[in-house]
């Protein structure tokens, strides 16, 4: 059987007894097993890391982009091997995987533009004979704890700029779909980075607590569950880190009487269902607006989402594959059953879904839900699977109240034709990312990534410009250069002020 382990600097010996099962989605059997570390194996991490990271944050910032240049080319190169790796532990099809995989290089891209990013401020004679200027500096080792919905894409979120900035990084992947991030730091060696500078451990809550705990890791970045970052935060900066800890999400699309249905019911289809519906800025809840909008909707809903293809990840033609394994297939149908038992109308029951061939697969039909209510806790909470919940709202009042009231805050969206309606919605909603007539509103590279309320802790977004300023410290330095000699003195305990 297939064994993965870490990817390490040399001389940090391997280490860790227990070991964690990897599944075929596909074919609901274990495919390999990943060796889980423990402390002392983040010990002698951190100290490669340590060790290399001075002379890398030395290595001008032009030299450490041409290291994410080449980079960016091997995974493009690779992108076939890569996705096919990421479909066969994750389950989503290789369209998906590909797109995964895309979304993190957009980021390496940014980080390609690393010496600008990194200019500081100068103010030239901010007093008489004073200027004053600031620079960007790394934090040291950073770390990163990244879920398994994104086994490509988040990794290069986090490492992409922090190693940009000039820090050392240690990422702590998923154990479900471990395979992808030791290959990028495979292609991330190939690439030029020193060795030490970037490491994979593998492991569990062990693993976590022990980055969390170590004084040698200034700063730690999670994607997770809202719960499990809640504890990430607070357990991470009372150990004296800064912590980005992005939780979970139940975002809401907003159709109003006049948007266009058929490209709703398009878009819909796809950010609801697709990738299993396992995504944080997927469309799990649409809020129709009148009773008509919901009758027309659910009407062109029904039939489109029949005819929604779910596949092993390898068919071409598949929308969605499996979910990840049997126990997060088993959380997604009991969240269709609380449904059920609330009160809400299903109109589509994915359970019982199976195909041919693949009986064993961790396959969900796709799920519909009428009549959804806010008091519902299947309502209140995230599914993460192909279930796509309406709720009813009699007016733009009461369509903006529900994501902004909804304990979440990650992502929203409107679907209209009426630019004020979109102008105030964007306005007044209560959600850190927002669509208009875009259903999954992740930003570009170049923007942040970041939600409001229990989908995000900590003060600094995810990459572009936010990512920049989480990964490095800033210096202000004020200078002034004394005509003659050191003086004689009697001005050497007064702190010069600006006038």
């Amino acid at each position: 059987m297939r064994q993965i382990t870490h990817s390490l600097a040399p001389g940090v010996a391997l280490s860790g007894s227990r070991l964690s099962d990897v599944f075929d989605p596909n074919a609901g059997t274990v495919q390999a097993q990943v060796t889980l570390g423990d402390a002392a194996l983040l010990d002698r991490a951190v100290a490669a890391a340590a060790a290399a990271q001075p002379a890398w944050a030395a290595t001008n910032p032009q030299r450490r982009a041409r290291v994410m240049f080449e980079f960016k080319r091997l995974v493009e190169a690779n992108m076939e091997e890569l996705a096919r790796l990421l479909s066969s532990e994750h389950g989503k099809v290789i369209a998906d995987a590909k797109g995964d995989i895309q979304r993190g290089l957009e980021v390496i891209e940014f980080a390609c533009g690393i010496p600008h990013a990194l200019k500081g401020e100068y103010t030239q004679g901010a007093g008489p004979g004073i200027d004053v200027y600031s620079m960007r500096q790394p934090l040291g080792i950073g770390a990163g704890i990244t879920p398994f919905n994104f086994p490509a894409m988040i990794p290069l979120w986090m490492s992409g700029i922090a190693l940009a900035t000039g820090n050392a990084f240690i990422l702590k992947p998923s154990e479900r779909d471990p395979s992808v991030p030791v290959r990028l730091a495979e292609l991330f060696l190939e690439a030029g980075l020193p060795e030490g500078v970037l490491q994979v451990v593998q492991g569990d809550k062990e693993m976590v607590d022990a980055i969390l705990d170590h004084p040698g890791i200034s700063a730690v970045s999670f994607v997770g569950s809202s719960d499990i970052a809640h504890y990430v935060y607070r357990r991470g900066v009372e150990a004296g880190k800064r912590v980005q800890a992005m939780g979970g999400a139940k975002n809401h699309g907003i159709v109003m009487p006049d948007a266009d249905l058929d490209q709703v019911v398009n878009d819909l289809t796809g950010a609801a269902f697709g990738s299993a519906g396992e995504r944080c800025m997927a469309l799990p809840v649409v809020v129709p607006v009148t009773d008509k909008t919901a009758n027309e909707l659910r009407e062109a809903l029904v039939p489109a989402i029949a005819k929604l293809r779910i596949g092993v990840s390898t068919d071409a033609d598949a929308h969605y594959g499996p979910v990840v394994n049997a126990a997060h297939k088993a959380r997604v149908e009991g969240w269709i059953a609380k449904g059920v038992e609330e009160g809400a109308e299903l109109v589509v029951d994915g359970r019982g879904f199976t195909l041919q061939g693949h009986e064993q697969g961790f396959f969900i039909g796709p799920s519909l839900f009428d009549h959804v209510t806010p008091a519902m806790e299947s309502y209140r909470e995230e599914i993460f699977g192909p279930v796509l919940q309406m709720v009813r709202a009699a007016s733009f009042e009461e369509a903006l109240a529900l994501p902004s009231q909804h304990q979440y805050g990650n992502g929203v969206a409107i679907f209209t034709r009426n630019g004020h309606a979109a102008r105030e919605f964007a306005h007044r909603v209560n959600v850190g990312m927002v669509g208009i007539n875009v259903p999954i509103p992740v930003p570009v590279a170049y923007h942040s990534f970041g939600g409001w309320k229990r989908s995000a802790f900590g003060d600094i977004n995810q990459h572009g410009m936010e990512g920049v300023r989480f990964w490095t410290k800033t210096k202000t330095i004020t200078q002034r250069w004394p005509d003659g000699g050191v003086g004689d003195g009697a001005n050497a305990f007064v702190i010069p002020t600006m006038g």
